[in-house]
């Protein structure tokens, strides 16, 4: 397999930016209009709380089909951005030249919840490259996410540490670039370094612009993320889902890397989430090779709908959805998730039904009864004429 040459661009070095260029400021939703309502809060008889955001759809050639709200709204990517930084990786050999498994790709590109075999996966990967885990510079917040290990680990009186961070697969990424191409490794992660302005590289051509034009900011993990419009949130998920009709010639050599990525992350879910309560994980595994998914936070999700998703004669498709509160309670982007997917009729009947928790997700009481629900309540509407 020919190496793309990891190279430092001095564009990328410049410092982050404090504003949004006014290209990413242009919206062609109706000013001072409220985001509409996508999710209400119901408790007993009322409406307790709501959230209100965005989705927007494309189809394989990048043109807004459906949507609601503002498909212009600017938003960080957050984590979804890790399986397309991770494509310069791929892109540089290094799948090759580390031996990764399809398991093991996944867990570059995800957000796991640190459970065993993401931790085992991890280690492999490191011990295989001659890294150490002591590297990692992604932190200890809230590691595991996973609530059953999180609590065996208290139980036996285990301090977690940083390759229990569901960032750490994606540190690993930059510290295998780092040591395919004889970089230092103690300072991967700060945004100068050659591995870091090499990720940015590709991500500025994964979302068709130059990496001067990039808008940066750091992630609570301590490296960049990167903030688009959600439209075109939603064209890099559907180049992600189908590489070779999405791409036009400048994105054509990602092809073999963005192919490799869709297809690990598809074959291997339990390691872009997690055993329990992952989303991106359930909506996989409910149509297995169907799409692809990968959640940010701050209430953000992007899927790629491969050929046939929507039936047997539809084309792929890409997803972004956005929830401007945040989501903090982790509730209504899940809501929005399978209610976008039924109506786009990616989910139905039995697999809609195993998926209800997502659905419709309940809050419980001490006693495990049911006493409030998030429910969607917005209706997808064609947006072809926004182009």
């Amino acid at each position: 397999m020919a190496q793309t040459p990891l190279r430092p661009s001095t564009s990328a070095r410049k410092p982050l930016r404090q504003t949004l260029p006014p290209a990413l400021g242009k919206t062609r939703y109706p000013r001072n209009v409220p985001a509409p309502v996508l999710v209400e809060f119901h408790r007993g008889p009322f409406v307790e709380s709501r959230h209100r955001g965005h989705v927007v759809q494309v189809d394989v050639s990048g043109k807004v089909q459906q949507g609601i709200g503002d498909p212009d709204m600017v938003t960080s990517l957050r984590s979804a951005i890790k399986p397309f930084a991770l494509a310069a990786l791929l892109e540089a050999g290094g799948a090759d030249s580390f031996h990764l498994t399809g398991p093991e790709i996944a867990v570059l590109a995800s957000s796991h919840h640190g459970e065993d075999a993401h931790v085992r996966t991890i280690q492999a990967v490191l011990r295989r490259a001659g890294l150490t885990q002591a590297l990692l510079a992604c932190g200890t917040a809230d590691a595991p996410e996973d609530e059953i290990t999180a609590a065996r680990l208290a139980r036996e009186g285990e301090t977690p540490g940083a390759v229990r961070h569901n960032c750490s697969g994606f540190h690993t990424a930059s510290l295998l670039m780092s040591k395919l191409a004889g970089w230092s490794l103690a300072d991967y992660w700060r945004p100068e370094h050659p591995s870091q302005v090499a990720q940015a590289d590709t991500v500025a051509r994964v979302f068709g612009v130059r990496p001067s034009a990039l808008v940066t900011a750091v992630d609570n993990c301590g490296v960049y993320t990167y903030a688009f419009p959600l439209v075109s949130v939603a064209r890099a998920f559907v180049l992600l889902a189908d590489p070779a009709g999405a791409a036009d010639t400048a994105r054509k050599p990602l092809i073999p890397a963005l192919t490799k990525i869709r297809d690990a992350m598809m074959a291997a879910p339990e390691m872009v989430g997690g055993s329990h309560d992952a989303p991106d994980t359930m909506i996989m595994r409910a149509r297995p090779g169907q799409l692809v998914a990968k959640g940010g936070a701050e209430g953000l999700r992007g899927i790629g709908l491969l050929a046939g998703a929507r039936g047997a004669d539809s084309g792929a498709a890409g997803i972004a959805i956005k929830i401007e509160d945040g989501d903090r309670a982790k509730r209504a982007n899940r809501a929005v998730t399978i209610e976008t997917l039924a109506q786009l009729h990616v989910l139905s009947g039995a697999t809609l039904e195993r998926l209800a928790d997502l659905h419709r997700p309940p809050t419980l009481d001490p006693r495990g009864v049911e006493i409030a629900q998030a429910v969607p309540s917005f209706r997808l509407a064609p947006l072809s004429e926004l182009g």
